[in-house]
């Protein structure tokens, strides 16, 4: 059975940084890329930044470039998002999310909020 499970939301003031992860299992890990989404009110959800399997190329939305960090961890199937500088505009719910097999987590609440 396949899990996604993301931690490390919360609420944080503006400039601040958190750091989410994503616990995985039910599948070979290593051999997939895996994505970051975020979902805010109101909003469509948007990809935020992705890691490949193998060299673990990343890429990321415009928003979250200089400011966000996608890796992963293969011997703790775990993928991070490092997120620096919060922005209000960052709250929303992000996702953990394996493009090649359509798993997705359950999500974890970010809020930036003074």
């Amino acid at each position: 059975q396949v899990q996604l499970e993301e931690s490390g939301g919360g609420v944080v003031q503006p400039g601040g940084s958190l750091r989410l992860s994503c616990a995985a299992s039910g599948f070979t890990f290593s051999s997939f890329g895996l994505s970051w989404y975020r979902q805010a009110p109101g909003k469509e959800r948007e990809l935020v930044a992705s890691i490949t399997s193998g060299w673990g190329a990343t890429s990321y939305a415009e928003s979250a470039k200089g400011r966000f960090t996608i890796s992963r961890d293969n011997a703790k199937s775990t993928v991070y998002l490092q997120m620096n500088s919060l922005r209000p505009e960052d709250t929303a719910v992000y996702y953990c999310y394996v493009p090649r097999r359509d798993y997705w987590g359950q999500g974890t609440q970010v809020t930036v909020s003074s």
